[in-house]
């Protein structure tokens, strides 16, 4: 398929399975554009209706698609990030990062379930596990000999299932009462203005920011570097730009923006599920689905700790624990008026200690279970590989 062909089938993708969220938009739910576009987004490729059908299409959306969107909240965000998160953070450093340590032996322990109930090894149930992401995890799977398809559909599927339940909880039941620390604020919202040259230039220069950002996170080896880098790049052009002028740069963003960013990001979470990605692989897709329902449970516990300790809101909390994607979280946060930013922070540091760590501990487990096989066995499973 050439790529012209691709981008406008990709393109009718999306528009399709946004009408899921106009829908679900309909009932008022917070999140309705990013949950019901990744529900409709998984029906179409469950069928596969004539008219979608490509060579491509086991491949999900091309991956500029997610990029677009995560830049697009990397703009969002970068305009928010100022000193008031920096002070949050670093105050509640000691809480937070306990918090997040629990958060990761809680994964590994649902990898450690994942592992005694199913025929799946160790090394990949620790990999399928890890709060890293979809994005990240079976590449690094790859490097040690893991299974990377299991890897990538438990990673999926947890992201899946986090989307549609604690977006769906924080926006109908939870609310911040008086005195938390909800949103940070910054002058970023006054300076959305209407259309027109200097708000378009301002829009460029944030994007052009949100671009080198992105290099510099790639340069970085930052997860999530159209994000992360992005945002990071578009706060420090904020920075500068105020520091010489006194204010902020006026920029054209309108609030369909953010919606439109939840679209893409939606539609390339629901374009990776396959029907023969669970084939042969029922039970553990089930004990994987069960043991995140779980994950989810304690990781609710886990932010009404931090949330009482803290000051910070409760659904706050909850996002920057949501053992999700960075992006997918942010997006959440940005909708339901949470403290993105804080969010983005808490899960970036997750991420970075999950890469740093958790890889070498993981091959030291795999090395000593291979130790405790019988001789024959690991001569099965050397010529396996």
């Amino acid at each position: 398929m050439n790529t012209h062909s691709r981008f406008s089938q990709s393109l009718l993708f999306i528009m399709i399975s946004s009408i899921g969220g106009f829908l679900l938009s309909l009932t008022g739910i917070g999140i309705a554009w990013m949950l019901g576009t990744i529900i409709l987004a998984a029906i179409l490729n469950f069928r596969q209706p004539k008219f979608l059908k490509s060579a491509d299409a086991a491949k999900g959306l091309p991956p500029y698609w997610l990029r677009i969107g995560q830049a697009v909240l990397a703009i969002e965000m970068g305009q928010k990030l100022n000193s008031s998160v920096f002070a949050t953070f670093s105050e509640h450093f000691l809480t937070v990062s306990f918090m997040l340590l629990i958060s990761i032996a809680l994964s590994l322990g649902s990898g450690y379930i994942l592992w005694k109930f199913t025929k799946t090894d160790l090394l990949t149930s620790l990999f399928a596990t890890a709060p890293g992401g979809v994005a990240t995890m079976p590449g690094i799977a790859e490097e040690v000999g893991a299974n990377t398809a299991v890897v990538s559909i438990i990673q999926t599927l947890r992201i899946f299932v986090v989307v549609l339940t604690i977006p769906l909880i924080a926006s109908s039941w939870l609310t911040a009462p008086e005195g938390q620390i909800l949103v940070s604020t910054s002058g970023a919202e006054a300076n959305i203005t209407e259309f027109g040259l200097a708000s378009l230039i301002g829009t460029f220069l944030l994007g052009a920011a949100a671009y080198g950002g992105y290099h510099a996170g790639k340069l970085l080896r930052l997860p999530a570097p159209w994000l992360v880098g992005g945002m990071l790049g578009v706060a420090a052009l904020q920075s500068i730009y105020s520091f010489f002028t006194g204010h902020g740069i006026v920029a054209w963003w309108p609030d369909p923006i953010i919606i439109f960013s939840q679209i893409i990001i939606a539609a390339s979470i629901g374009s990776r599920f396959q029907t023969h990605m669970f084939t042969g692989i029922g039970k553990t897709v089930l004990v994987s689905l069960l043991s995140t329902i779980g994950l989810v449970a304690a990781m609710f516990g886990c932010a009404f700790a931090v949330s009482k300790i803290t000051g910070i809101s409760f659904i706050t909390s909850v996002l920057a624990f949501a053992p999700g994607g960075v992006a997918e979280m942010a997006a959440t946060a940005v909708v339901l008026h949470a403290d993105a930013t804080f969010v983005v922070a808490v899960q970036v540091l997750r991420i970075v200690f999950v890469l740093l760590v958790l890889p070498p501990l993981f091959r030291a487990f795999n090395r000593r279970k291979i130790k405790q096989l019988p001789q024959e066995e690991v001569l099965v499973k050397k010529f396996i590989k």
